[in-house]
């Protein structure tokens, strides 16, 4: 058996746990089954927006006419060496990871799959493993739905949107989250004929402002609340057939199908059942407030979780774990600060903190503010149709409870409230600071203000 002090299950997030404690003379053994790297640079965050701002600069260059501005000709991609750009660079970052470690001494990289053949031992099939701290960093994979024919099809998941051998002239994709917003508003902005299909709502965890917005600025058809009832593949041809909400029976068809109808996690292989380790019903690994599962010295985190599924979120457990278990002696639980995310569609979306709907059902007393980036001097410059900053403000302290952006750089945009909610700022100094004029920041200054204005109201009543 050979041993380490660190065993790594997962070269994406797991890299957090590496090369840092190598650094400090930690031997480390890191197993990985596909490419290094993990979803987010091979499968997610990094191709998929390397691949959706190309497809903005088009959109930006169609939407020049009511300035009015001009282009000669309309604006084309070629498609074939955006994705090949894409996959070339994905390949080469992922490719760099096992060669930074062969020139560490204190790891060994394996390319293996590994599961537990008991409590704290490791197999690959042929060699076995153990270590003090084991973390398992296994992310999850798209879940594919039971609908009736379509697992004997050549559907795509987002693997194969993101590395098409050939660019489809017309798409169904089934799902109605991130993954369906971001890939379809892409796609159809280099051409394609998308048409999206979900059974419950679009975006269904978003603030209901948001939702609104956004289903009167689609970036494609999407169809809600449609239920499926076969999918069929013929001739080059997907026919999938179902029933909408007020029940009529439909076929659409398409050259491809892409299925992103959420995900699961990588749970399934790894031989829990030889340990102690538990997981819910979903198959989520279950952790305590320091990320140690069941079976003490074995943590788990990212997506395979299920707290967070964001990049971002997984960077800040390792780093968490890292100054836990190998930094300055700590006892303290891991304490989330404000988790932001955002969709990379078009309108782009951000958020943070809670939404409307859940402070209603929770019963917390809150000031809302609503600006429209029509309503700013910058709002005007861009001659803005659309988009709006919404801020839900505690009654009772007057620190931010959740902030929702629906508009152009949503993301870059939220961050002032991220840092706000952050540093626990309170509505007055909001209002205090200085805002650029005319920057894209005093949408939120305005949001604000309608907060202010809120306050005052119900103090005269």
């Amino acid at each position: 058996m050979k041993e380490y002090d660190i065993l790594v299950i997962g070269a994406g997030a797991g890299t957090k746990l590496v090369t840092p404690p190598s650094l400090i003379g930690k031997r480390v053994a890191v197993f990985e089954k596909e490419s290094p790297g993990g979803t987010c640079l091979n499968r997610g965050c990094i191709p998929s927006k390397m691949v959706i701002y190309p497809s903005e600069l088009i959109r930006m260059a169609k939407d020049t006419e009511k300035f009015p501005v001009f282009f000669k000709e309309r604006p084309e991609a070629d498609v074939e060496k955006i994705f090949l750009r894409v996959n070339e660079t994905v390949k080469q970052d992922s490719d760099s990871i096992p060669i930074a470690y062969d020139k560490n001494p204190n790891i060994d990289f394996y390319p293996k799959q590994v599961r537990f053949v008991s409590e704290r031992v490791l197999s690959d099939g042929t060699e076995t493993y153990t270590a003090k701290h084991i973390f398992v960093v296994t992310g999850t994979r798209p879940h594919i739905p039971e609908i009736p024919g379509l697992k004997t099809t050549p559907f795509w998941t987002s693997r194969e949107a993101l590395s098409p051998d050939k660019f489809p002239k017309s798409m169904i994709i089934i799902g109605g989250g991130f993954i369906s917003l971001e890939l379809g508003a892409a796609y159809q902005a280099y051409g394609c004929q998308v048409t999206g299909l979900t059974r419950t709502e679009i975006l269904r965890t978003a603030d209901g402002d948001i939702k609104k917005e956004l289903s009167n600025h689609l970036p494609f058809p999407i169809e809600s609340h449609y239920q499926i009832e076969k999918v069929e593949f013929e001739n080059g041809e997907f026919r999938v057939t179902g029933k909408t909400k007020e029940g009529k029976s439909t076929i659409h068809t398409a050259e491809r199908l892409l299925v992103a109808t959420g995900i699961r996690p990588n749970t399934d292989d790894l031989g829990l059942e030889n340990t102690k380790i538990k997981t819910n019903d979903a198959g989520y690994i279950l952790v305590n407030d320091h990320l140690e599962t069941t079976e003490p010295g074995i943590y788990a985190f990212g997506d395979v979780i299920g707290r967070y599924f964001f990049r971002h979120s997984a960077n800040f457990e390792g780093e968490y774990l890292f100054e836990h278990l190998y930094g300055p002696k700590s006892s303290a639980p891991i304490q989330y600060p404000p988790m932001p995310e955002a969709v990379f569609t078009h309108p782009q979306i951000a958020s943070v903190g809670f939404n409307e709907e859940e402070l209603i059902q929770k019963q917390i007393p809150y000031y809302k503010g609503v600006n429209p980036y029509s309503s700013s001097a910058t709002g005007m410059a861009r001659m803005s149709d659309s988009g709006f900053v919404k801020v839900l403000v505690s009654e009772e302290t007057e620190e931010v409870l959740g902030a929702h952006i629906i508009g152009e750089e949503a993301a870059n945009l939220l961050h002032q409230i991220v840092l706000g909610m952050y540093l626990k700022a309170k509505l007055d100094q909001y209002l205090g600071m200085i805002y650029i004029h005319p920057a894209i920041s005093e949408i939120t200054r305005n949001a604000f203000r309608k907060v202010r204005d809120e306050k005052q109201k119900r103090i005269k009543k």
